[in-house]
């Protein structure tokens, strides 16, 4: 059985960018998130390194930006990773680079994984990869999560035109729809790990969908493949992801208390 851990790296970083614009943030910040830097190197490395000297994980592939290539070419040129095998351009929404990764890999052998990993998270720990590599021993999906600590609504897109809303006076933009027992929420981490041949199947069957759009692997097999479960490795706080400007500093600290 031979892990291939994938580093998706290809977003932009449009709402950085965004704050960015708004903001007296230096250009360097223009940069997309994973290439700005962190202690001196790209947010982009530091997942990179985390699963490259890593023991469960045989090999590791970047999906980036064409844009953004040849700055991963320079970096990786630079870094010389060992275990690093291909570099796999991104498709214009995060669903299209998964799917570009999966390709990459479609005629590796059956007991080959792949754990899909945001680059946007540079602080996933080597325990949290072990984790999920023994879970992929013994299931054909693994996700990673947290559980909530706050209580979690399922809201209404916009429903204000019921209530007569428009007047400055009396105005809903939303509603509550349902509030779901907290101990059963969890928010979704990476990486996401999944026997290739089960992550190509539910790609392959997506492609079939016009209306298909997802934010995740895990939605997408549990989508088209309603019948598989997914097991739940517990992740931790600090793989947080970076959305945000404000993002930087805390991301900052993790990586200084971690050497």
């Amino acid at each position: 059985m031979k892990n291939v851990a994938v580093i998706l790296a290809g977003g932009i970083g449009s709402r950085m960018y965004n704050e960015a614009v708004r903001s007296t943030m230096s250009r360097s910040a223009l940069l997309p998130k994973q290439f700005l830097e962190v202690g001196g190197r790209a947010v982009v490395e530091y997942s990179i390194d985390a699963f490259d000297s890593h023991q469960s994980i045989d090999e590791v592939a970047v999906v980036v930006h064409p844009e953004w290539r040849r700055r991963m070419e320079e970096i990786a040129e630079a870094r010389k990773w060992r275990k690093l095998g291909k570099i796999v351009d991104g498709g214009s929404e995060r669903y299209m680079s998964s799917l570009n990764a999966v390709m990459a890999y479609i005629d590796y052998p059956d007991d080959t994984n792949l754990l899909l990993h945001d680059a946007a998270r540079p602080c996933v720990s080597g325990a949290l990869i072990g984790r999920v590599a023994e879970a992929l021993k013994h299931n054909e999906a693994v996700g990673v999560a947290v559980p909530s600590t706050d209580t979690m609504w399922e809201v209404h897109p916009d429903m204000s035109g019921e209530f007569g809303a428009g007047s400055a006076e009396f105005e809903i933009p939303r509603l509550v729809a349902r509030i779901p027992e907290r101990r059963l929420m969890w928010r979704a981490q990476t990486p996401q790990a999944f026997r290739l041949p089960l992550i190509r199947d539910a790609y392959q069957r997506a492609l079939q969908d016009p209306q298909f759009r997802a934010t995740d692997d895990c939605g997408v097999v549990r989508r088209y493949l309603p019948g598989v479960k997914i097991a739940v490795v517990e992740g931790e706080e600090r793989n947080m992801k970076l959305t945000n400007a404000d993002d930087m500093s805390l991301v900052q600290k993790y990586i200084n208390s971690n050497g």
